[in-house]
């Protein structure tokens, strides 16, 4: 048994190799008072929450949404905020849309130094009540979403042989996860393109970086789209997004953010169970996908094969009369708030 000396040493031991590798991550990090941040999606949840952290560290916002009304609280509440904020509709599944985007934003900024393509999309159900067309939506908004602004803005950052992409992804662009085929398909692709692009950019002097979050606590579940049993799937993805230990307070996870940003990071994997399951998926993904497998059929909504014509027909979350219950309010307490303070529609 090791005496309290030895506890109190090792424990003091740890706690300088922490403050030493803090102190060295944040001698890594850049200034970027000043740089002017294009965030794509910017209008609420996780997009709202970078656009905050960066407007804190100095930097200049361009924020795009397709909801005109979203768009204009939260260029509202960035102004009031002091932030130097320019906030204009796109749709990113649009190439002319996009286009239209990065030409109105550099006009206005001059330049763009950080592109942050974050704009996304979530489609939960069995792949039973899965149609093409949710792969193809998928896809126009996660990949070519990525694709369209980063092909926009990489001439003009070549030229100056300066910038920074940033592209949000997700844990389901590492691991396929059940009842969220669609998403996890483009998310994979997207992970694909920013990893070879920031391979293929390496000695260009323009940075790539790879945000993968897991679960993150900002009231999407509302917008989400849920097909199979809407209600039932709805149920157990809010719950999920909801939780704390399993899922992130999405200020938290900004902050994170900007910070890889700053280090130049590669990659950043958020929540501790997203780190370790990409981690696992590396070493062992058939483990990790029979797991997934075995935890998807015991806990998530099964069909039997069968599914109804009303089934296949998307409905968003705060849409669903279940979510507003006594009971899932209670469950849904944080989740709830985090749809409050990230500009989102909730039940």
């Amino acid at each position: 048994m090791k005496s309290p000396l030895k506890l109190a040493l090792i424990a003091g031991g740890a706690a300088a190799g922490l403050a030493a590798r803090k102190m060295f991550l944040q001698s890594r990090e850049r200034e970027l008072r000043g740089e002017v941040v294009l965030i794509t999606g910017g209008s609420r949840g996780l997009g709202l929450a970078m656009a905050r952290k960066f407007a804190k560290q100095g930097c200049r916002i361009a924020i795009c949404a397709r909801d005109k009304d979203e768009l204009d609280r939260a260029r509202m509440e960035l102004a009031a905020g002091g932030a130097e904020v320019l906030a204009i509709p796109c749709d990113v599944t649009k190439r002319s849309d996009v286009e239209r985007l990065t030409q109105e934003v550099t006009a206005h900024f001059g330049r763009v130094d950080i592109l942050v393509t974050n704009a996304g999309t979530i489609q939960v159900g069995p792949i039973e009540a899965v149609v093409v067309e949710d792969f193809e939506d998928a896809m126009n908004v996660m990949f070519w979403g990525t694709v369209y602004p980063t092909l926009s803005l990489l001439p003009a950052m070549l030229e100056r042989n300066r910038g920074h992409i940033v592209n949000i992804t997700s844990i389901g662009g590492k691991i396929g996860v059940p009842h969220l085929l669609p998403y996890t398909s483009a998310k994979y692709a997207a992970t694909g393109f920013s990893e070879g692009l920031r391979a293929e950019l390496l000695k260009s002097g323009i940075n790539v970086t790879t945000i993968a979050p897991g679960l993150m606590r900002t009231g999407s579940y509302n917008a989400a789209l849920f097909k199979g049993d809407q209600e039932a799937e709805a149920a157990w993805f809010s719950v999920s997004a909801s939780m704390p230990g399993i899922s992130m307070d999405a200020d938290r996870a900004a902050g994170q953010i900007v910070s890889a940003v700053r280090r130049g990071d590669a990659e950043k994997v958020l929540t501790m169970p997203a780190s370790l399951a990409a981690r696992l998926h590396g070493v062992a993904p058939s483990l990790v996908s029979t797991a997934l497998g075995m935890a998807g059929a015991l806990l998530l909504p099964q069909s039997g094969g069968h599914t109804t014509a009303d089934q296949k027909v998307a409905k968003p979350g705060f849409g669903l009369p279940n979510l507003r219950s006594p009971k899932m309010k209670a469950a849904l307490f944080l989740g709830r708030l985090a749809a409050q303070r990230f500009n989102q529609k909730y039940a």
